[in-house]
């Protein structure tokens, strides 16, 4: 049966829950506000099935990308309401046009993630646009594979461990009608985070309950999700209306009243500006598998992968316009097939360089050394601002030697240039 004994060896895909034929394990929240399995042992009848299907206790061969593009989506219009570069919206409205279904993350009435199908086109919008924090993968392996087993095409977005998940969970077996994408991974942080810094940023009143259970000794980030009464009406990480694709912006809009008021913005910040973003982005609170995972390397076997192309303007600034660019990681036949059906601007690069400018490729999610202290101090009763600001403080010594080694580039490529640049950090032996 599934045992955790090391929390860096669960990734969270509840393939194991979904698959148990007595149904007795269920996912627990943990004090840091992330999923992990627990086994009934009344119930279980040691079938080893859970184990079987594990992706990280059955970790597949690595393989390798057929191709490697950037792309653009031709419709301008869905290419602004993406992430990236647009693609996600067009694949899967031929599924939909198929008679298919789309599998995905959404929020929830509580402003968390779960996966949900969808079945028509209107429901696709929801779907789009990345949502940095671990989504609830609930029944739908099940859902997919009895929709599979009909032989309706089945279209499931992802992480690269949920993906595992899913393969894993149809025991490896081949569908035909079956779209796997995965999605270029920063890691996966916690629900709780999340769950708490809504709380305390957007709803004053869930916030107090929350100091309250706290006070009263519960030792877990996770208190109360947000209500009725949360204000919020529309939640993006990445709006790239205002400042652009690379200057993306993490914005929160109100619920609306009527149509006058329905863009009317909560909050509005650059993502490096941004508390919850700026944790993030600095690994404080990932879950422990990200920091070796186990299910990057092509060991989620998906067809098609997708993120961003950053360095684009770098590689090509022709094909760069602010507006988005995905990096498309071509794995399968079969995702190859299904691409040739999206209208797309594209541009042929290579695993090698879009590697090194594309830090989600690496399975090894650098560890914060003050990641055990940020969740001290939210079970010490601190805000998820207060332990952010705690934890990337840099002292005042560290803040002017970077900024006299900025000063002093600037310096030098004024006068020499770059090529002057590149001699010097030659001679110096960088």
């Amino acid at each position: 049966m599934i045992h955790i004994t090391d929390k860096k060896n669960c990734c969270g895909c509840s393939a194991c829950v979904q698959r148990c034929p007595k149904q007795c394990i269920s996912l627990t929240e943990d004090e840091e506000g992330f999923l992990y399995p627990y086994v009934n042992e009344e119930s279980c009848v040691e079938c080893g099935l859970c184990e079987k299907i594990c992706p990280i206790l059955n970790p597949q061969e690595e393989t390798f990308p057929l191709q490697v593009i950037a792309a653009k989506n031709t419709n301008t219009e869905e290419r602004l309401g993406s992430s990236s570069g647009g693609l996600f919206l067009p694949l899967a409205k031929s599924i939909i046009n198929e008679g298919g279904i789309v599998f995905g993350a959404d929020y929830d009435s509580n402003w968390e993630v779960h996966h949900v199908g969808v079945e028509n086109i209107s429901g696709l919008y929801a779907l789009m646009m990345s949502k940095y924090l671990q989504s609830r993968i609930e029944n739908t392996y099940k859902e997919a594979e009895k929709f599979l087993k009909c032989g309706r095409k089945v279209m499931f977005v992802g992480t690269p461990c949920q993906i595992a998940g899913l393969h894993g969970f149809l025991r490896h077996k081949v569908y035909p009608n079956l779209l796997t994408i995965d999605v270029v991974c920063h890691g996966a942080p916690s629900p709780g985070v999340w769950r708490q810094y809504l709380a305390e940023t957007y709803s004053e009143e869930e916030f107090i309950k929350s100091r309250l259970k706290a006070a009263a000794g519960k030792n877990t980030v996770l208190y109360q999700s947000l209500n009725a009464k949360s204000p919020i009406g529309d939640i993006k990480f990445r709006d790239k209306t205002v400042s652009g694709w690379k200057k993306y912006r993490f914005v929160v809009r109100s619920k609306s009243a009527s149509k006058a008021d329905k863009n009317s913005v909560l909050s509005s910040d650059i993502h490096y500006d941004n508390v919850y973003m700026k944790g993030f982005l600095s690994n404080l609170y990932l879950r422990p598998s990200c920091h070796d995972c186990k299910c990057k390397d092509g060991k989620h076997h998906s067809d098609i992968s997708l993120g961003d192309f950053w360095g684009i303007d770098k590689f090509n600034p022709s094909f760069d316009d602010d507006k988005g660019v995905s990096l498309v990681l071509i794995n399968t036949p079969k995702g190859k097939e299904f691409l040739q059906k999206v209208k797309m601007e594209k541009w042929e690069s290579s695993y090698a360089l879009v590697s090194r400018a594309n830090g989600g490729f690496s399975p090894y999610a650098w560890l914060n050394p003050k990641r055990s202290l940020f969740f001290k101090l939210i079970w010490q009763g601190a805000t998820v601002r207060q332990a952010v600001a705690i934890c990337l403080h840099i002292p005042l010594y560290r803040r002017v030697i970077r900024k006299a080694k900025m000063l002093t580039k600037a310096v030098v490529k004024q006068v020499l240039g770059d090529a002057g640049v590149k001699a010097v950090k030659k001679a110096l032996g960088k």
